[in-house]
């Protein structure tokens, strides 16, 4: 117990769902549960194994990846040709000391670093295309990321982004690397017991279907979500077939609530675009069906859907509850517009002083203070809910 309690000195004891007054016993059970869980997942073995071994508090998994758009792109996009990048103030101006804008979506970190912290692997998760990386921050883990892109290889050729077929690309090159560095057997097992997270829809619905008339000539609604869900089911059997295992796929977020969304689409009142959300929803229950079938097909694989959505629906709609002030607009310029390009110097003006009182950063990314809330959200309370993954807790502590 104390190995678990050093491990995760701040998890917090879930209630009883059969009683509104649970006793010590069953709260410290359920308690106990959750971090079994989250040691199955995060590090790949028997939990009961990992508590008797002793190797519990010393072994995060080697490295963390992350594919998809500007969620988690950590600069991916400063040394591509595009117009979809953010290498300069007011970005980062809260990063690392402050005034550092690295091409991150944000004023300070983004998810992929809050969740390689969380996960005991590296402060900050560095872009593959840094220039200066070294082999020690490869091997560990980066972002193959690239703000402005989704499912639909469309959506990434707007934008003149990274697809995500060029990000598996990206991933080969990378793993030729590493087996460089380290040889053919420790590069494997990098790669088979790190963990992989995933984010790309969001540019598809908004910047693609909803902006643009091509898709939509061809496409309704249920037709695109198939779409996408066939793109995505193709890229998470790409990262298996390469060796990935322990993948997290995020959920579409509310992405008509974001503030872009509602000056475009939400009438004079700036409301949360209600056909934009609806079709988040619709694409969230295709994948979380997609990806427990995948579960079943791919041998060994733990592919896990995460809830993203109701979470940041939450924070975007009590956003008193969680100490902001403004979940309608975002923190630079006018934050009704403004992103990317938009976002720059000459918008300092008008730019709030306090962001941690705003949800978003820009007029579509969330602040770093949201990313942290979400992140932790996500590590605690949404891993234990999954039910795949509680059936995969049940047969770990039975191995």
């Amino acid at each position: 117990m104390h190995a678990l309690r050093t491990a995760f000195p701040k998890l917090p004891l879930l209630q009883s769902p059969s009683s509104s007054c649970p006793s010590t016993m069953t709260r410290t059970l359920l308690a106990i549960s959750l971090e079994l869980l989250i040691i199955s997942l995060l590090f790949g073995q028997s939990p009961v194994s990992a508590i008797l071994d002793g190797s519990l508090a010393r072994s995060p998994p080697p490295a963390i990846f992350a594919f998809g758009d500007s969620i988690l792109d950590t600069g991916n996009n400063n040394n591509i040709t595009t117009v979809m990048r953010c290498n300069f103030l007011p970005y980062g101006r809260d990063f690392m000391g402050g005034n550092k804008p690295t091409g991150r979506f944000c004023n300070g970190k983004v998810p992929s670093d809050f969740l390689a912290e969380l996960t005991g692997v590296k402060e900050y998760l560095p872009p593959y295309l840094d220039p200066n990386l070294k082999t020690k921050d490869l091997l560990t883990g980066v972002s193959f990321a690239s703000g402005g892109t989704g499912y639909d290889p469309l959506t990434s050729n707007i934008a003149s982004v990274i697809s995500l077929s060029e990000q598996l690309n990206l991933f080969k090159d990378y793993m030729r690397k590493i087996e460089a560095a380290v040889g053919r057997m420790q590069a494997k097992t990098i790669v088979r017991e790190s963990i992989y997270i995933v984010m790309a829809v969001s540019n598809d619905i908004s910047n693609n279907y909803y902006f643009l008339p091509i898709r939509r000539v061809t496409h309704n609604v249920n037709s695109y979500t198939d779409l996408l869900i066939n793109n995505a089911t193709n890229f998470y059997k790409g990262l298996y077939q390469l060796g990935a295992r322990r993948i997290g796929v995020f959920s579409a977020l509310p992405i008509g609530c974001v503030p872009n969304g509602r000056t475009l689409d939400g009438g004079r009142q700036r409301e949360c675009s209600d056909k934009q959300n609806a079709m988040a929803l619709l694409f969230n229950r295709k994948l979380s069906n997609k990806i427990d079938a995948l579960n079943k097909q791919l041998h060994g694989s733990r592919i896990m859907y995460i809830n993203a959505y109701s979470p940041a629906y939450d924070i975007i709609k009590n956003y008193s509850n969680y100490g902001f002030k403004d979940a309608n607009k975002g923190c630079c310029g006018t934050g009704k517009i403004e992103v990317s390009a938009l976002c720059n110097p000459l918008s300092q003006a008008l730019t709030c002083k306090n962001v941690t009182s705003h949800v978003f950063w820009d007029s579509f990314h969330p602040s770093e203070r949201t990313y942290e809330i979400l992140s932790k959200e996500i590590m605690g309370k949404y891993i234990r809910q999954n039910d795949a993954w509680d059936e995969m807790y049940k047969e770990s502590v039975l191995q």
